[in-house]
């Protein structure tokens, strides 16, 4: 499967976010790639560095003007392409979702961020309501993706999930990075468990991982902290958490990887992880603590 990763630096013209972006995926088409895969909130600024009520403005339906836009884009390209959008569901009722659009043009699935941070420069909560879809690969005609958004890939439960669904691969588009205030040891100590925590998704679950980051710095509206300064290093790993691309920490980034899926197979028979999992065992993980 050749798949496109886009790594982009953001800005407040919403307009010129998406042409760059255009530009970008029309290359990595015409290069072969079969599945392009966009950072999450591709469209704009991470806006989540400061809880104002206008913002809301910028939420969208979907379907609706993105979805129309690189429906039409990956019709005329024949390519799958994965997006993130801040959609509106209903007035005060909005989700940080991914689509996924066929080469046809056509939604064929999409999944609502169920993990949601809130800390310091990261106000998602007061933004995104939880998804309410579960998780459920979504079914293209490139394979069965199991399409999660940035939070999400902290959480095991979520990639056993998608495995157990029959994910031949999961997909994470991610916003993360340092805060000004952070020293030099600690952005390595942040950069280091963010990749290896999903490393160690792909080989519990022996599939392949992509993850794609944004790239640059944005700058805190509210003042309150020194803004971020997105890492990048937006990677595909296999089924055994080996490394088979990695990008930068600080430009934007074009590439295509081309991921072998016949290898789950033989990792599954190597490491058959699944087949020794002690279902009988594990009613506990439902509790919020063992207390």
């Amino acid at each position: 499967m050749k798949t496109g990763i886009i790594q982009q630096t953001n800005s407040d013209n919403r307009e010129d976010n998406i042409s760059r972006l255009t530009t970008k995926i029309r290359q990595i088409a015409d290069k072969g790639a079969e599945l392009i895969v966009l950072q999450e909130l591709h469209n704009g600024l991470y806006f989540c560095q400061k809880e104002d009520v206008n913002i809301f403005d910028l939420a969208e339906t979907i379907p609706g003007p993105s979805t129309d836009y690189f429906g039409r884009l990956a019709k005329e390209l024949g390519v799958v392409i994965v997006l993130s959008l801040f959609e509106k569901r209903a007035a005060g009722l909005y989700h940080n979702t991914a689509v996924v659009i066929e080469k046809t043009g056509e939604i064929v699935g999409k999944y609502r961020k169920m993990h949601i941070p809130d800390d310091p420069a990261y106000y998602e909560k007061f933004y995104f309501t939880p998804g309410d879809l579960g998780f459920h690969p979504i079914e293209t005609s490139v394979g069965k993706l199991g399409v999660l958004v940035c939070w999400d890939q902290w959480y095991p439960e979520a990639a056993r999930l998608m495995a157990l669904a029959g994910a031949e691969v999961l997909i994470y588009p991610t916003a993360i990075g340092w805060e000004s205030s952070d020293s030099e040891e600690e952005k390595k100590r942040q950069l280091n468990a963010w990749i290896t925590v999903q490393r160690g998704h792909a080989v519990a679950n022996g599939i392949p991982v992509i993850a794609v980051n944004r790239v640059g710095f944005e700058p805190d509206p509210s003042k309150q902290t020194g803004g971020i300064t997105f890492w990048g290093n937006s990677f595909v790993c296999g089924p055994q958490g080996e490394m088979i691309y990695q990008g930068s920490n600080d430009m934007e980034e074009m590439e295509i990887i081309d991921i072998d899926r016949t290898r789950t197979e033989n990792v599954r028979r190597w490491w058959p992880f699944l087949r020794d999992r002690r279902i009988d065992n594990y009613d506990d993980l439902n509790k919020r603590f063992r207390d």
